[in-house]
């Protein structure tokens, strides 16, 4: 199978592995996509993932977490796969900093009640490294988390979406509820200035996650 026609094209050492894993995820998958669907999530998110990534040493192993969640995603928004907890996607321009504070804040206080992703309009090569330092602070481990391009499937299956900057990049789909928070952007500050953006992350989404798990609360 080749990688999709007009984009990058993968290295050669690599393409054994990516057939390998869309093997291993149309078994994941079973009667839920195509072969060619799967196939195309596969290289479509190593092309994504190889434009932005600095270091391309684990690029396969990003590329089979990216494509499992966007396919998971892809069958959540087409009815395949029911959630039972709501889905809250975080965008912000690099998916470096903001989203990514967000987005482990929020797992960590939901314990399993919410389901979190979080993306980039223009995704960094990177995590932002005094990020992950405030965020190691207060016990939240960064190091394996990587900036994720803003995909139409994520967006599709979120039930909330909350920007932070990303402007129009952001499609609109109705019956889901979006909300931009103004936050200042952390790259190129000190973990000092960091420090103060992370408890304002926080305490929003500590009353966000009130809000959607208060038995009134709707999806």
């Amino acid at each position: 199978m080749n990688p999709r026609q007009g984009s990058r094209p993968p290295l050669l050492s690599d393409v054994a592995v990516l057939e390998r894993m869309a093997t291993d995820l149309a078994a994941k998958f079973p009667g839920f996509f195509s072969e060619q669907t799967i196939y195309r999530y596969v290289f479509e998110s190593y092309t994504a993932l190889r434009r932005t990534a600095k270091v391309t040493t684990h690029l396969v192993s990003l590329t089979r977490k990216f494509a499992t969640d966007r396919l998971t995603a892809l069958a959540q928004s087409e009815g395949a796969i029911m959630s039972d907890v709501p889905e809250v996607l975080f965008v912000c321009v690099h998916n470096a900093g903001r989203s990514q504070m967000a987005a482990a804040l929020l797992d960590h206080h939901a314990r399993g009640r919410v389901h979190v992703r979080s993306a980039g309009s223009a995704p960094a090569d990177t995590v932002n490294p005094a990020v992950r330092e405030v965020m190691a602070e207060i016990g939240l481990d960064l190091s394996k988390e990587f900036p994720k391009p803003l995909t139409d499937d994520v967006v599709r299956a979120a039930d909330v979406v909350i920007s932070m900057g990303c402007g129009d990049a952001c499609p609109v789909y109705p019956g889901k509820r979006y909300l931009d928070w103004d936050l200042t952007d952390p790259a190129g500050k000190s973990a000092e200035e960091i420090r103060p953006i992370r408890d304002d992350i926080d305490a929003r989404v500590r009353a966000l996650l009130a809000e959607l798990t208060t038995p009134a609360a709707t999806r």
